[in-house]
């Protein structure tokens, strides 16, 4: 089982393959989802210390890139837990004052296209 490590929550083991917006819900962490896991609205950021995937969705790549944040966070919903992760969300319902939105369904959506981060 995978640990995350997260920035002012603590360490948590998760369930392999799950999304990582779900997994950091599930362990108390308030992070912002306000598309629902779409990859839409990069509410669902982290950045990461340690621990980050080596590829990307296709819609994760394209939205980061149109709000110029390609290489300075990540989607926390367009990606699974498969290995230890170190991680700081960046928006959460505390931080942020906003409700989290709809919850993600289980698989990541759209359907993965996967690709290498550049």
């Amino acid at each position: 089982m995978p640990t995350l490590d997260v920035a002012g929550y603590g360490s948590f083991e998760v369930e392999s393959d799950v999304r990582l917006v779900l997994a950091l819900e599930r362990a108390g962490v308030d992070i912002l989802h306000r598309c629902g896991g779409q990859a839409r609205c990069t509410t669902c950021r982290v950045e990461f210390t340690s621990g980050e995937p080596e590829r990307m969705t296709v819609a994760e790549r394209a939205v980061l890139e149109s709000k110029g944040l390609l290489g300075t966070a990540r989607l926390s919903c367009q990606m699974t837990c498969d290995r230890d992760m170190t991680l700081r969300p960046v928006q959460t319902t505390a931080n942020s004052g906003l409700e989290p939105g709809k919850a993600p369904a289980e698989g990541i959506e759209p359907e993965p296209q996967w690709i290498q981060p550049s």
